[in-house]
């Protein structure tokens, strides 16, 4: 009937809690509830945490940067996305990575420090670099670029032979055609130089881990000089 309270029995038979105060009660819905409330603290401490070490990963380490233009064709395309080494930053450390010809750099554009570039590393501290019959040359011996496509190089101008001062680089895109670099401009500036590309990202299809090319390690070591009236070789400059 409506309004009727049916009596309930006791939870543990003809024993109330209350005849005997230390009974433990358990109460399985209270203590699901708290475990629930300790899992959620601990998991929103762990993602505190990993979030404070991506931020500084982000700040010291890892940068991610846009690909903009079509320079790099055809190893990277306009729009994609990838990850720069910052830890050239601290090259003066045993540790640090080190700049390699044939790395994939990005700087910043050395007569507009506002603008940041991207390109390959071609010569370095200590080089003579000349572009001779759309071959670049250095040391004397011609470069192997496989990663050019021959379609974006047909442009044949020649450029005197540079010499590449200490710590500076010698940079150019692989789309030789149409690409900005120090066959227009110039060197640039070690310090200028904030990041080496690790890992192309973006899109998810395309997504590799980005290495050097190794087809040049017999191009014979450049000679840098000491600052000074003789400019005498000084072989720990290399």
């Amino acid at each position: 009937m409506l309004g009727k309270r049916f009596n309930q029995p006791p939870p543990f038979g003809t024993i109330h809690p209350d005849d005997d105060t230390d009974i433990e009660i358990q109460r399985p819905r209270d203590a699901a509830r708290k475990h629930l409330w300790q899992e959620s603290r601990l998991l929103v401490r762990d993602l505190i945490f990993a979030l404070m070490v991506l931020a500084l990963v982000m700040v010291f380490i890892i940068q991610p940067v846009k690909v903009e233009g079509t320079s790099m064709l055809p190893y990277l395309h306009d729009g994609e996305r990838i990850f720069v080494n910052k830890l050239i930053y601290y090259d003066e450390y045993r540790w640090a990575p080190k700049i390699y010809r044939s790395d994939i750099v990005v700087f910043w554009f050395p007569e507009d420090p506002s603008k940041s570039y991207i390109k390959r590393v071609i010569g370095l501290p200590g080089d003579t670099v000349e572009v001779h019959d759309g071959r670049v040359s250095v040391n004397g011996r011609d470069l192997e670029e496989a990663y050019l496509d021959p379609h974006l190089n047909m442009s044949h101008a020649s450029k005197s032979p540079t010499y590449v001062k200490p710590g500076y680089y010698f940079v150019m895109g692989d789309n030789r055609d149409n690409s900005s670099d120090s066959r227009i401009w110039g060197l640039v500036p070690k310090k200028y130089i904030y990041g080496k590309a690790l890992f192309r990202y973006w899109p998810l299809g395309t997504a590799k881990v980005i290495t050097r090319d190794t087809h040049n390690g017999g191009i014979p070591p450049g000679v840098t000089y000491r600052r000074g009236a003789d400019e005498t070789p000084d072989p720990d400059d290399r």
